[in-house]
C-alpha cells in the first residue's frame, strides 16, 4: 500500500474522532499530512503539536510572523545571491532577533512549541532548526534538518557551499569535525566519526523526533492527559508513515 493510500484510509479528520486530543489539534494535524514533504506540511504538523498545549494559538499568525523574518532578511539583499542571502540571514536571525538556545530551562516544553520559540526566540536545537528552515527557504535557500544523536543541527545549501549549521549556538557554522565535536559535547559521550550520525531527517523524522521530545517531557512531569494527546498524534503519524 503506498503512502497516499495510507492517509486515505485514515479518512478526513473527522471521520476518525480524537480520543484524547483537542479536535482541533488533532484536524491541523491530520492536515499535514497529505504535504507532509512541503513547509507546509512541515509547518502544520508543528502547529498541530502547539495547538494541543495553547488552543489559542493561531496557524495564519506563525505563518505571518515567519514571513515577517523573511521579508527582514529579504528587505537588507540588493544582491540577491546565496552567500548574501545567507549572511543576511544570520545577521537577522542570530544577532537582530537574537534566536539561540534555552540553557536556562531547556526540558520545558515550552521549546517545543514553535509560537511559542517565535515569541521568546529560545527554544531547542529542533525547534530553532525549524524557525531556521522556515524563514530560509522562502528566500530561495535549502535547508535540510540534520538528524544528530542527542542534538539537532541544519545543512544549508547556499549556492555551490553546503554548509553545517548549529541554530542552538547561535548559528554557528562547523565544519564536519566540529559537528562531530558538537555532538559530543552535547552528549557527553565520546563520538565515533560516521556520516550516519549527520544523515538529513525527513519532514516525517522530523515531526516524530518533536513529538517523541515533547512526550518525554510530559512523561517525566507526570501530566497524563499531555503524554497521550501527544502519543495519538505520533500514533496518527506512524499509521499514515
Amino acid at each position: 500500500m503506498n503512502r497516499l493510500q495510507r492517509i486515505l484510509d485514515l479518512g478526513p479528520p473527522m471521520a476518525r474522532a480524537p480520543r484524547v486530543c483537542r479536535p482541533e489539534a488533532f484536524a491541523l494535524f491530520h492536515s499535514a499530512l497529505t504535504e507532509i514533504d512541503s513547509n507546509d506540511g512541515l509547518l502544520r504538523g508543528a502547529m498541530g503539536m502547539a495547538k494541543q498545549v495553547m488552543p489559542e494559538s493561531s496557524l495564519a499568525e506563525t505563518a505571518n510572523r515567519l514571513a515577517e523574518i523573511a521579508e527582514c532578511v529579504a528587505s537588507r539583499v540588493s544582491n540577491p545571491s546565496p552567500p548574501a542571502l545567507l549572511a543576511h540571514l544570520h545577521a537577522v536571525l542570530f544577532e537582530e532577533e537574537q534566536f539561540y538556545g534555552n540553557f536556562e530551562d531547556y526540558y520545558s516544553p515550552d521549546n517545543s512549541l514553535l509560537p511559542v520559540v517565535l515569541a521568546s526566540r529560545r527554544g531547542i536545537p529542533i525547534t530553532l532548526a525549524l524557525v531556521y528552515k522556515l524563514v530560509a527557504e522562502p528566500l530561495g535557500l535549502t535547508v535540510e534538518g540534520i538528524n544528530a544523536p542527542g542534538h539537532f543541527l541544519a545543512r544549508i545549501h547556499a549556492g555551490d557551499d553546503t554548509l553545517l549549521v548549529d541554530p542552538f549556538f547561535h548559528g554557528q557554522m562547523l565544519s564536519q569535525e566540529e559537528a562531530y565535536d558538537r555532538i559530543g559535547q552535547v552528549t557527553g559521550r565520546p563520538v565515533v566519526q560516521a556520516d550516519v550520525l549527520l544523515q538529513p531527517a525527513s519532514h516525517v523524522q522530523w515531526l516524530s523526533r518533536m513529538l517523541a521530545n515533547l512526550q518525554n517531557i510530559f512523561a517525566s512531569r507526570q501530566d497524563a492527559e499531555s503524554l497521550a494527546a501527544m502519543s495519538e498524534l505520533h500514533s496518527l503519524l506512524e499509521d499514515a508513515y
